[in-house]
């Protein structure tokens, strides 16, 4: 039969709650996919472009950027469980447990922990908890995320609608702080910002004032480089207006260098305590970025604090800290809302 060997993806009937994905294929990061990302998005924090500043902060060398990481593994769980989403609705509980280094293999596997159809029919929300593992075995990170996921057959029964209690902030305890990191020696001048954690305030919102114009071409690029599959991003057909949807990790590390503006010294993401693509993102749109401090906590490393930051793109111009409207509704404007802990310099 033709096209019996190809994949077309799961829909929503065919998850079972318990099961365990393992996902293909594993994937050795190197200082390759470093220049990539530097060169795709804006970034430049010390910690994770110098191995002389890296290893003045007690680490060995520099480690790979977070979300290198992230969507590393992200893109391993895209053929299993979001090849045929209608969106990736929202993260919670994501922990990053240890560093990547160039060299490192990543594999990944996810864990069907909630599922529910939607009041329509034709759709439901898939929950999993993803993992990502080097070559060692050791965890390296950890989320849950939920899609929406097209059913292939509409009167396929609904499942027993199960969706897990998720934390809304990983608890500043449980993060997982590199081995030897010490920020007591720290280098302000080469660090690019003068600011340390007690120089924030909890309720501050920070205006990054840069923006970037995406183009489709080096969208498709980096999707790509994580080997990220879903068709959305890619098939200008499987949409009305033809335009193909910006994978939303993109929009996530496109915010996240932005807002070195203002947070040059907010070296590592540790967690996720949420986030939500709150609107679509395409080719012309030109996104920005603000950034609100939620909350700060001591950590046992010498001279390291963590804080809790909501980093916030937006697809145009306009007042920092503008979230929502008065029924509770994200703004048309706003492309990210992402809650997550970094580690900083007290």
């Amino acid at each position: 039969m033709a096209g019996a060997k190809t994949n077309k993806g799961r829909f929503f009937e065919d998850y079972r709650l318990g099961e365990v994905i393992a996902h293909a294929v594993p994937r050795t990061v190197s200082g390759g996919e470093r220049a990539l990302y530097h060169a795709l998005y804006p970034a430049r924090g010390a910690l994770h472009s110098s191995d002389e500043f890296a290893r003045a902060c007690g680490l060995a060398a520099s480690p790979m950027d977070d979300l290198i990481a992230f969507h590393t593994v992200f893109g391993k769980t895209v053929p299993d469980i979001s090849l045929n989403a209608v969106a990736n609705l929202g993260y919670a509980e994501g922990r990053f447990h240890a560093p990547v280094w160039p060299g490192d293999t990543l594999t990944a596997r996810s864990t069907v922990i909630g599922l529910k159809e939607n009041s329509n029919g034709k759709t439901g929300v898939v929950y999993v908890r993803s993992e990502g593992r080097n070559q060692h075995g050791a965890l390296v990170l950890e989320y849950v995320r939920w899609v929406m996921v097209r059913k292939r057959d509409v009167a396929a029964p609904a499942p027993d609608p199960v969706v897990p209690d998720l934390a809304k902030v990983v608890d500043p305890a449980a993060l997982v702080i590199p081995a030897g990191l010490d920020f007591t020696g720290y280098d302000f001048a080469q660090a690019g910002e003068p600011h340390r954690m007690g120089d924030y305030t909890v309720g501050e919102v920070i205006d990054h004032v840069d923006g970037v114009t995406v183009e489709d071409a080096e969208h498709m690029m980096a999707t790509r480089l994580w080997q990220n599959t879903a068709k959305t991003h890619f098939d200008g057909t499987l949409r009305e207006d033809g335009r193909r949807l910006i994978y939303g990790g993109h929009v996530m590390s496109l915010a996240r260098a932005l807002s070195f503006n203002g947070l040059a010294n907010a070296q590592m993401i540790v967690a996720i305590n949420g986030g939500a693509h709150a609107n679509p993102c395409f080719a012309g749109d030109t996104v920005r970025a603000w950034s609100e401090v939620l909350d700060m906590a001591p950590i046992s490393a010498p001279g390291v604090g963590a804080m809790r930051l909501r980093l916030v793109a937006v697809n145009e111009a306009g007042q920092a800290g503008a979230l929502r409207d008065g029924a509770g509704k994200y703004h048309a404007h706003v492309l990210l809302d992402l809650d997550y802990w970094v580690l900083i310099p007290l």
